[in-house]
């Protein structure tokens, strides 16, 4: 067929078109109609499967996730009580309230026993508190020879309850004798009346903070 033919052809009597006419508008029709179908219909059950398809993901990793846990579930219970026994001997090493002062004692006693010479021994006027201890800082100042000072070092990190020396500084004194300058840090767990005390405390500066 020619472009005139084309041009001639009658769309009100498409019945009298010739066959390939015919095949041409019946494919241009089917092909409008598949698109017409994918833009209003298929289009968006395509976008409701890709979903569907993330969604199915998300749940079988969480499913692995919780059946790999429920597997080992006797493996965590048995971490979580070699954590909770660790935590408790570390918690007995934090005297309470009322061992506080035999704690300091052994303290000085670890210096003079190494013939140390105390200049200053000054526990804070105020504790530092914690979720479930106590920190009481002590300013301390001991002149001695050279191997006493490092022997009550030693003393102080062997003792049976938790100290450290922080701020460590060494220097030689108007004497000639060497002098220890450090910060001794002791600590204690708090009685359940602090930790409650602590925690209505914490509230307290969250609830003002938020008004």
């Amino acid at each position: 067929m020619t472009l005139d033919d084309l041009q001639r052809l009658n769309f009100r009597d498409v019945g009298n078109w010739p066959v390939l006419p015919k095949l041409g508008l019946l494919v241009f029709l089917l092909l409008l109609i598949i698109f017409l179908g994918f833009w209003f219909d298929w289009r968006t059950q395509a976008e409701d499967l890709d979903a569907a398809r993330q969604k199915e993901k998300q749940l079988r990793e969480t499913f692995l996730n919780k059946k790999a846990q429920a597997i080992n579930l006797d493996l965590y219970r048995k971490q979580l009580a070699d954590v909770e026994q660790s935590f408790g001997a570390m918690l007995k090493q934090l005297p309470n309230k009322s061992e506080m002062e035999a704690l300091l004692t052994d303290i000085n006693q670890a210096g003079l026993g190494r013939g140390l010479q105390f200049e200053l021994f000054r526990p804070a006027p105020q504790e530092i508190m914690s979720d479930f201890y106590a920190e009481l800082p002590i300013t301390i100042r001991v002149t001695g020879a050279y191997h006493d000072i490092g022997a009550f070092a030693s003393d102080v990190s062997q003792l049976s309850r938790i100290v450290t020396l922080n701020d460590i500084a060494l220097s030689v004194d108007k004497g000639g004798q060497l002098a220890l300058d450090a910060v001794a840090k002791t600590y204690r767990y708090l009685d359940p009346e602090e930790v409650a005390a602590q925690k209505k405390k914490e509230r307290d500066a969250k609830g003002a903070r938020k008004r």
